[in-house]
């Protein structure tokens, strides 16, 4: 398989590999929720379980000229009650895929880490993984945690590779380069993410990590940039083609990726991670074409 190198890239090897996978959406009734559904449908991957209020569903789907019929709609007016059948599927292995919908963050968070009932395993790690599309940048990139952990500890952070590492893979990229993400490439005990990044590259050299290149402390430039490594003179095994960048906190990431949203005109799918099936999360203000690019890269992680 050759690397797959952007998001539309991704929704054409979908569309011509005949793989398909049930996603239930929970509180559906969401106009791009719907849209982005209803072109997944269309292009051939996607069949969808749309949970909530049914007669909201049809007429807003209607509104957008879309055919509810294409959807199987399971009337539930409550929006807990509504995650929780959404949840429920994807547990039973009824669905491949959970999504939400208009339901708030906490709440549907809150059905998907449930002990009893959810889909987070014991001891399991859950973070988020984006793959980003950006104009000047010659391939995908996949940045963690832009969603989840405030702050990873060194475990969180070995995991957060390992995720990142399994998504690129998915996309063709046999060995991934990662790049642990700090404001300077100098290694400083002062810093605790600086001694966790030598910790991964030791584990990494050693095959306790594997099916990558893990290289850090770097700055985002010797990642991504190979000018910059030449004229730093740096010698890292990145060489300024990460495929994958690992930052230090949340607020680090999220930053990161919204201004490039903003500034740059990227385009993102991104997933929950850690999780037993895909688990398919974006702000309700989202655009279509957003959440439809979350939804195809959900059927191609999905087993």
């Amino acid at each position: 398989m050759s690397p797959i190198c952007s998001l539309d890239q991704m929704v054409d090897h979908l569309r011509q590999s005949g793989k398909k996978k049930k996603i239930a959406v929970a509180y559906a009734q969401d106009p791009n929720t719907i849209g982005a559904i209803a072109k997944a449908i269309n292009e051939g991957f996607v069949e969808a379980v749309m949970i909530g209020d049914e007669q909201e569903i049809r007429s807003k789907a209607e509104t957008e000229g879309i055919n509810p019929d294409i959807f199987t709609i399971v009337h539930i007016l409550n929006d807990v009650e509504a995650t929780a059948e959404a949840v429920r599927l994807a547990r039973e292995n009824e669905a491949d895929v959970v999504m939400k919908g208009l339901v708030g963050t906490d709440k549907f968070l809150k059905a998907v880490l449930n002990k009893e009932k959810g889909l987070l395993p014991p001891k399991a790690v859950m973070s988020y993984v984006c793959a980003l599309d950006l104009p000047k940048y010659n391939k995908l990139l996949f940045v963690s945690d832009t969603a989840v952990l405030p702050y990873p500890d060194l475990n969180q952070k070995i995991e957060m590779v390992n995720y990142s590492v399994k998504m690129a893979r998915k996309f063709g990229i046999d060995k991934p380069k990662v790049a642990l993400i700090s404001a300077t490439e100098k290694p400083n005990p002062a810093f605790q993410g600086s001694v966790d990044d030598s910790i991964i590259c030791k584990m990494a050299d050693r095959g306790q990590i594997k099916n990558c290149i893990v290289d850090g402390p770097l700055d985002v430039f010797l990642a991504c940039d190979p000018a910059s490594v030449e004229i730093k003179g740096i010698s890292t095994p990145i060489n300024g083609e990460a495929d994958c960048l690992i930052f230090p906190s949340l607020e680090a990431c999220n930053s990161f990726y919204k201004g490039l949203m903003l500034f740059a005109g990227g385009e993102l799918g991104g997933l929950i991670q850690g999780t037993t099936k895909p688990v398919v999360v974006m702000s309700r203000s989202e655009s279509e074409k957003s959440k439809f690019y979350c939804i195809a890269l959900s059927v191609l992680m999905a087993d």
